[in-house]
């Protein structure tokens, strides 16, 4: 009987990696067109963010800059999903935001092509991070939601628009997420 417990946990373990190992495979393409998965990322923390150049919480790019040039040599990527799903808030083309992000931000953390977060069109990376079976299941109620995911590509924690990329909330979760092999 003492095996039992011992067996669920197991289950349990295989499983996350199998949901692990199914994010990480998920095709998606970068700013470029260039086709890429977060298995690019593998042995790395990722920080995934649906961003957009015209929304209140824009500015939470120089943060996301910050958390990146200050975690990156110990293994954080940050990855910016430009998504148009909210308010019409990322209207432009792949340059468009290139150049935007690059000239008023100073952005040199990799950013994916335009996607759809939610809706009909969600992208599969967004269907398996909210659905029923995530997580953190559920929508992403607005423009620079938050997904940290773990080096062996577990989804770690998950954090609204409003915390901010400076905020302890997040920058405990990094440095523990970074202390964990």
């Amino acid at each position: 009987m003492r095996s039992f417990p011992r067996l669920l946990a197991l289950i349990a373990s295989v499983s996350t990696l199998l949901a692990a190992s199914n994010l990480q495979s998920i095709p998606i393409r970068d700013i470029d067109g260039k086709d890429t998965s977060l298995k690019t990322f593998d042995g790395k923390v990722v920080l995934l963010v649906n961003v957009a150049s015209q929304c209140g919480y824009t500015p939470q790019y120089k943060g996301l800059e910050a958390l990146f040039r200050k975690f990156k040599d110990k293994g954080l990527v940050v990855v910016g999903a430009p998504c148009n799903d909210f308010g019409a808030q990322e209207p432009g083309s792949a340059s468009d935001i290139k150049e935007f992000c690059s000239s008023k931000y100073q952005v040199t953390f990799p950013l994916l092509e335009k996607i759809h977060v939610k809706g009909s069109e969600q992208h599969p990376l967004y269907a398996a991070l909210t659905g029923p079976k995530a997580s953190f299941p559920g929508d992403v109620k607005w423009n620079f939601g938050k997904f940290l995911i773990g080096r062996d590509g577990s989804v770690l924690k998950r954090f609204d628009s409003g915390v901010a990329p400076d905020s302890g909330e997040l920058t405990q979760a990094i440095e523990a997420a970074l202390a964990r092999n």
